[in-house]
């Protein structure tokens, strides 16, 4: 029996041949939002010294999402493209009651900043920068708000028994997309904006860009 699969009418794209989109950003849950949308990127990693970015920034009495903005701007400009591609940077900043928080070291810190965390509300500064030819075009900060339930020290230690490493990588010490959503009792914003890339926002910024359909 012939095979007719090339026959069925295939759905258009929404997103447009040209030009490219990179992000500038490894992070596989900012890749994991834009797939899920449909939208074709190319993945660089961005060598900025960040601890440098954010001393400068707090030297100079900058807020925390001017910061965050700061960190995404570098990146984009840190990753080489073609001409006419656009360029989206991220990064995120934590901020509890007007201190500052990293991505921790170790266990043994992401242990110091849960405990500092717990029982009080922290706002995710996250910060989305978008560069054509090496000129700014758009930027963005949204700024969720998750409130962290006082949970048990027994808790805390198996939480970190089975994440691991893995959230060494996380600014807030937290996965929400996995163990972490254990962690609060409320979360207020978009959900995106907490996994690191504020996908309703990039969206229209690609449609103002005429890069996917109005």
């Amino acid at each position: 029996m012939p095979d007719d699969s090339n026959l069925v009418l295939k759905p258009l794209p929404l997103q447009a041949e040209s030009p490219a989109i990179v992000l500038a950003s490894r992070s596989s849950a900012r890749r994991s939002l834009l797939e899920s949308a449909g939208v074709r990127a190319d993945y660089r990693s961005a060598d900025v010294d960040e601890h440098a970015i954010r001393d400068d920034a707090r030297a100079r009495g900058m807020a925390p999402g001017q910061t965050a903005l700061e960190l995404a701007r570098a990146k984009a400009r840190a990753v080489s493209v073609d001409r006419g591609a656009i360029v989206i940077g991220a990064d995120q900043m934590l901020s509890c009651e007007g201190a500052w928080f990293d991505k921790p070291e170790s266990l043994d810190r992401a242990r110091q900043q849960l405990r500092m965390l717990r029982g009080r509300p922290h706002v995710l500064h996250t910060a989305v920068v978008m560069l054509r030819d090496g000129v700014e075009v758009w930027r963005h900060v949204a700024c969720p708000v998750l409130h962290m339930r006082v949970f048990s020290d027994s808790f805390l230690e198996r939480y970190l028994a089975i994440e691991g490493d893995a959230i060494l990588s996380c600014v807030g010490c937290y996965r929400l997309e996995g163990m972490g959503i254990h962690l609060f009792s409320r979360v207020e914003g978009e959900h995106s904006a907490i996994m690191g890339l504020p996908l309703l926002a990039v969206l229209q910024a690609l449609r103002a860009q005429h890069i996917i359909l109005q």
